[in-house]
């Protein structure tokens, strides 16, 4: 999975889903991924559709970007990286109480970091990015 590759990213995402429908046996990043698709009804059918493009100026959401955000959040959780992620998360879980809800908030704040590092040219601002997760 770990490629720049769009079409190849699109479609380890599309086949892990799949497999994980016909209860196949799954390596574990399908398997991650699966349960992340899972929690996103509304991805299900979207997912299929390869070629789609998506603009958030029209109001659309990219499925695919949308899960790799949490595929993404979820690493850093994990490794506690960038340091003080995990406790961040887990203020933000007795707080909200909702796992789902706290990496969408979460998230945004990523997507931000992304966008702006693409805007700017720049190395991600992990600082920036952690202090304003501290925020939510």
């Amino acid at each position: 999975m770990f490629t720049s590759d769009r079409s190849k990213q699109r479609q380890y995402l599309k086949q892990a889903w799949e497999k994980y429908t016909r209860q196949d046996q799954l390596e574990p990043l399908e398997l991650q991924l699966a349960k992340i698709v899972e929690k996103h009804p509304e991805y299900h059918d979207l997912i299929k559709n390869l070629d789609s493009e998506y603009f958030p100026e029209q109001g659309n959401t990219n499925p695919f970007l949308h899960i790799n955000l949490h595929l993404t959040l979820q690493d850093q959780l994990t490794m506690d990286q960038p340091k003080g992620i995990r406790g961040i998360h887990n203020r933000l879980l007795v707080k909200i109480k909702d796992e789902h809800e706290v990496e969408h908030m979460m998230m945004e704040h990523i997507a931000e970091m992304i966008f702006n590092a693409q805007k700017n040219n720049t190395a991600f601002d992990l600082n920036g990015y952690i202090i304003a997760l501290k925020k939510l």
